[in-house]
């Protein structure tokens, strides 16, 4: 298993806007695509106005398929032209379990 820990920064101001599109239009398709949603967060301290997503994964390439079919759905990329000037950055790391980590 790996996990996929994405976090966008979001534009001042528009955090509220942004959560309401992604539970109503983005959640549902790619939770349909993805599968296994672990969390997703809002930071409070520290570097504000992030969203982080955390997804699990079988391998790469089970997270390479999933993706490239979302990728090819026009509600998605409806969803993605949708987010223009809504994020100031974005970061995304792909994590290995160590051997004793509860999630594997």
């Amino acid at each position: 298993m790996i996990i996929e820990h994405r976090t966008y920064t979001v534009a001042h101001g528009k955090m509220r806007t942004y959560l309401e599109r992604y539970e109503r239009l983005g959640l549902p398709i790619q939770t349909r695509y993805l599968g296994r949603l672990a969390g997703v967060f809002v930071s409070e301290i520290g570097t504000l106005n992030q969203v982080i997503y955390i997804w699990c994964y079988d391998s790469l390439a089970d997270r390479e398929a999933r993706r490239a079919r979302m990728a090819g759905d026009p509600e998605w990329k409806a969803f993605v032209e949708s987010n223009a000037g809504t994020f100031v950055h974005q970061e995304v790391m792909i994590l290995n379990p160590a051997a004793f980590s509860p999630l594997k």
